[in-house]
């Protein structure tokens, strides 16, 4: 998938850099503490201040600073880049303790839900290779929409709508789950998203028209 493919490489550079300069501070610091217990000791310099030294390590943080941030930004435009055509939409809602996934571009308005009781998760449904906008929000309390597999997390406010946009290119199922903790049932807060072609993802959407709900 293009976001888990994104969310890994920045991952991996971010940790790269982060390794580096834990390894050069560590270093720095085995070295000062080797010179310590050998006893030897070099005068102490009548300087108060280094402006060289001090503005060459200022402009080095300083680039990886900026290095760090344009890249994720620029990632980030990469994850979430613009649709050539117009996305599918997915309305969801999370409430205690569960979610409702709403179809708002079929016959029916088809809404898919549960109550995440013995087994009863909801099923998100979604076609491969077509990006999909979910609008994300809630009924009562601070819920986090979260499919780790994916590398997708995302909360979700009551009085307030997120928009993310993903484009799944394979077929799969995915457990997903609330990360924010809600209340007594949070645990059991648990769904799925399948990923199916786009022709059966039609037929799916246009079967039982005039229901209003659907299992998947």
């Amino acid at each position: 998938m293009r976001q888990r493919h994104v969310f890994g490489t920045v991952f991996t550079l971010e940790a790269a850099v982060a390794g580096f300069v834990f390894l050069a501070v560590l270093a720095a610091l085995a070295w000062a503490l080797l010179q310590r217990r050998s006893g030897r000791q070099g005068e102490a310099s009548s300087r108060s201040e280094r402006p060289r030294l001090e503005a060459f390590y200022v402009s080095v943080l300083a680039a990886f600073a900026v290095f760090l941030v344009a890249w994720t930004a620029w990632q980030n435009h990469e994850e979430h880049h613009s649709a050539a055509a117009r996305p599918l939409r997915v309305d969801v809602t999370g409430f205690q303790w569960c979610w409702s996934f709403g179809y708002p571009q079929s016959p029916d308005h088809r809404t898919v839900s549960g109550n995440c009781r013995g087994g009863d998760m909801p099923t998100l449904v979604v076609p491969t290779g077509r990006t999909v906008q979910f609008h994300l929000t809630s009924k009562d309390v601070i819920h986090s929409l979260w499919v780790p597999a994916l590398r997708y997390k995302m909360d979700a406010f009551p009085h307030h709508v997120n928009t993310f946009s993903i484009t799944l290119d394979r077929e799969g199922r995915w457990r997903g789950r609330c990360s924010e903790f809600c209340g007594q049932r949070h645990y059991t807060m648990d769904f799925w998203i399948k990923a199916v072609p786009p022709g059966e993802y039609d037929r799916w959407l246009h079967s039982h028209a005039g229901t209003g709900t659907a299992a998947a």
